[in-house]
C-alpha cells in the first residue's frame, strides 16, 4: 500500500486544506452582516447545501467540522445522542436543512416550529441583529409550510446518527380554546418521523400563545398529548419549551405540571421579551420593536431558570439548556446548572459554524 487516507472525523485527510476551512466564516461574516438577517440566513444555508453536494469539497467540509469521541455520547429520554450539542428550533423551520446542518457535527437537530397549516408568519423585516450584544431579535411568527410539507421532507431520510426532534405549535388564527387540536394534529402527523417532540407554548410572536403556559390550559394540553402518546406501540419523549420570563412561582407550577403529566423534560429557555441591560443603542432597539430576544443577553437568565428547576426537582428533571451559548464555556455553564444537553442557534451567527466542534472538543478535554 503506497498511501492511506484516514477517514475518521477526528483525523481528516489533507489537514492543510481542512485548516483553511476554519477562517472562511470570519471572512464572510462582515459581508453577510451587510444584508438583512433573514436573507443572510437563507443564503448561508443554500451555500452550505451547494458545498456539501460537491463530493470532495463536501467530504473535506465534514471532516473538519464533525468531531466524535466516546465520552461525548449521552443516553437521555431513552435516546442515544452521539454528542450533547443540538441545533435549536427556529433555524430549520421547514425541515429543509437538517441533513446539511448535520454536517456541522450536531448530535441532534430540532425542526420547526411546525403548525398544522402553512402560514407566512409576520411581515418582513422580522429578524434583526444586535452586534454589540451578540444577540438577535425575531418576530417570525411560526412561518412554515405546514405539517404535511414537513412530513414529506422527513420522509426523505434523516442524517445517520443524528437525533431529530419535532417542535410543534398552533396556527396564528386558531383561538387558544382550540389550540389542543392544532398540537394534536402536528403530533399525529410527525409521530412516525421524529425521535422526540417539543411543545412550544412560549414564543412571544404568536398572539396570546404564552397564555397557554398557565397551569390549567397547559396541564390539559400536555395530558391530551400524553394520552395520544401512550396509545402508541412505542411512545416518544415529549418535552415542554418554556419562556425565560416566568417567575419562580410560575416555574413551580411548571414543575407540578411535569409531575402531573409525566412528560419527559423541559427545554429552557425560549427567547425573552425583556430589553434590560443591552449595549445596543436604545433608539435602535426601540426602532426594531416587538419580538423575542435571543443570544448572549438571555444567557444568564436561561441559566438561572435551569438551575432553579433542576434544584427544585431534587436534581432529577431532564433539561435541555438553550439561550446565549456562544462559546464552550457558555455550554459548560448550562451543563453545570443541571442541563443534560444543550442547543445553539444565535451563537452560531456570531461565532460561526465551528462553535459545535469547539464545544465538543472542550467537553472531551
Amino acid at each position: 500500500m503506497l498511501f492511506r487516507i484516514d477517514f475518521s472525523t477526528n483525523n481528516p485527510p489533507f489537514p492543510y486544506i481542512c485548516k483553511k476551512i476554519q477562517p472562511v466564516y470570519a471572512l464572510l461574516k462582515p459581508i453577510l452582516f451587510l444584508f438583512p438577517a433573514e436573507k443572510a440566513h437563507y443564503f448561508t444555508v443554500s451555500m452550505l447545501k451547494i458545498i456539501l453536494a460537491i463530493p470532495l469539497v463536501g467530504y473535506l467540509f465534514r471532516s473538519f467540522y464533525e468531531y466524535e469521541h466516546p465520552s461525548l455520547e449521552r443516553e437521555v429520554f431513552g435516546l442515544k445522542f452521539k454528542n450533547p450539542v443540538g441545533l435549536a428550533a427556529g433555524f430549520d423551520k421547514d425541515g429543509k436543512a437538517f441533513n446539511a446542518m448535520a454536517a456541522l457535527g450536531f448530535g441532534f437537530i430540532e425542526v420547526g416550529t411546525v403548525t398544522p397549516v402553512g402560514q407566512v408568519g409576520n411581515p418582513q423585516p422580522r429578524l434583526f441583529r444586535l452586534p454589540p450584544d451578540k444577540g438577535l431579535i425575531n418576530r417570525m411568527g411560526f412561518n412554515n409550510a405546514g405539517a404535511d410539507a414537513m412530513v414529506e421532507r422527513l420522509k426523505m431520510g434523516k442524517p445517520k446518527g443524528v437525533i431529530i426532534g419535532g417542535n410543534i405549535g398552533k396556527n396564528k388564527l386558531t383561538p387558544n380554546e382550540d389550540a389542543e387540536q392544532d398540537y394534536a394534529i402536528c403530533f399525529e402527523k410527525l409521530f412516525p418521523y421524529v425521535d422526540y417532540f417539543v411543545v412550544n407554548v412560549s414564543s412571544p410572536n404568536t398572539p396570546n400563545l404564552r397564555a397557554l403556559q398557565d397551569k390549567e390550559p397547559l396541564t390539559k394540553l400536555l395530558s391530551l398529548l400524553q394520552k395520544m402518546n401512550k396509545a402508541k406501540t412505542k411512545p416518544k419523549p415529549i418535552l415542554l419549551k418554556i419562556a425565560p420570563d416566568l417567575t419562580n412561582e410560575q416555574l413551580d407550577d411548571i414543575l407540578e405540571i411535569v409531575e402531573t403529566t409525566k412528560i419527559d423534560g423541559i427545554i429552557a429557555t425560549n427567547t425573552t421579551i425583556s430589553r434590560a441591560n443591552l449595549t445596543t443603542e436604545k433608539s435602535t432597539v426601540d426602532a426594531i420593536g416587538n419580538g423575542g430576544l435571543s443570544g448572549v443577553p438571555v444567557r444568564e437568565r436561561s441559566t438561572e431558570v435551569i438551575r432553579y428547576l433542576y434544584g427544585k426537582s431534587g436534581n432529577t428533571l431532564k433539561i435541555i439548556g438553550v439561550g446565549g451559548i456562544a462559546s464552550a464555556a457558555d455550554a459548560q455553564e448550562k451543563l453545570d446548572a443541571g442541563a443534560v444537553l444543550v442547543q445553539v442557534y444565535s451563537g452560531m451567527v456570531y461565532a460561526g459554524p465551528g462553535l459545535v466542534k469547539s464545544i465538543n472538543q472542550s467537553l472531551v478535554k
